[in-house]
C-alpha cells in the first residue's frame, strides 16, 4: 500500500494514521509453520518540525517449531517501531525509507521492519534442552539413559585416572 504524505510534507505537527494487514508471503522461516492471526499493523507518520517519522506497533500470533527439541508452540509477537522517513537521495541513513514523490511505500517499510526483528532461533522455551543426540529422547521430559562419550580430547586424561 502507498501512502500519501503530501498533505503533511510542509505542515509541522501533521499527522496520516495506518492500519494494515501484512502479507505473510515474505515473512516466512523455516521455523515458522503458520501465521494463526495477523501479522497486522497501525500506526501513523509524523511530521515533528519537518522531520517525518513513521511510529507504530506490528502484531502476530504463530505457530512455530523449536530449533532444539522440534516441539510445535505458540508465540505472540509485538513489535514497536520508530523509523525516519525522508524525501529521495536526501539521507543516508540506512534506517531511513525513502519517498517516491510524496509516496511512502508502506509495504516495504512494515515489511523490513518485521523482518529485522525476526529471532534467529525460535525456541518453545528459553531454558529448552532440546533432544538427545544418541537416542533422539526430548531431555525437557528429563534425562537419558544413554552414556555420554567422553571428549576424545581428553582420552589422555582418562588413562591417567585408570591409573
Amino acid at each position: 500500500m502507498k501512502l500519501d504524505l503530501r498533505e503533511i510534507i510542509d505542515v509541522p505537527g501533521g499527522r496520516v494514521s495506518f492500519e494494515q494487514e501484512l502479507s505473510t508471503e515474505r515473512l516466512g522461516s523455516p521455523s515458522i509453520l503458520r501465521y494463526d492471526s495477523g501479522p497486522s499493523a497501525s500506526g501513523e507518520v509524523v511530521n515533528t518540525a519537518g522531520v517525518l517519522t513513521a511510529r507504530g506497533t506490528i502484531v502476530a500470533r504463530m505457530s512455530c517449531v523449536c530449533d532444539r527439541c522440534g516441539a510445535e508452540f505458540s508465540r505472540d509477537k509485538r513489535l514497536g517501531f520508530e523509523v525516519p522517513v525522508v524525501p529521495m537521495g536526501e539521507s543516508e541513513d540506512p534506517e531511513a525509507f525513502e519517498l517516491e514523490g510524496d509516496w511512502l511505500d508502506l509495504d516495504d517499510l512494515l515489511e523490513t521492519v518485521y523482518v529485522l526483528d525476526m529471532d534467529t532461533k525460535y525456541l518453545c522455551r528459553p531454558d529448552c534442552k532440546g533432544i538427545c543426540p544418541e537416542c533422539g529422547k526430548d531431555l525437557n521430559e528429563g534425562p537419558c539413559s544413554c552414556r555420554k562419550k567422553p571428549d576424545p580430547r581428553l582420552a589422555v586424561l582418562e588413562q591417567l585416572l585408570d591409573k
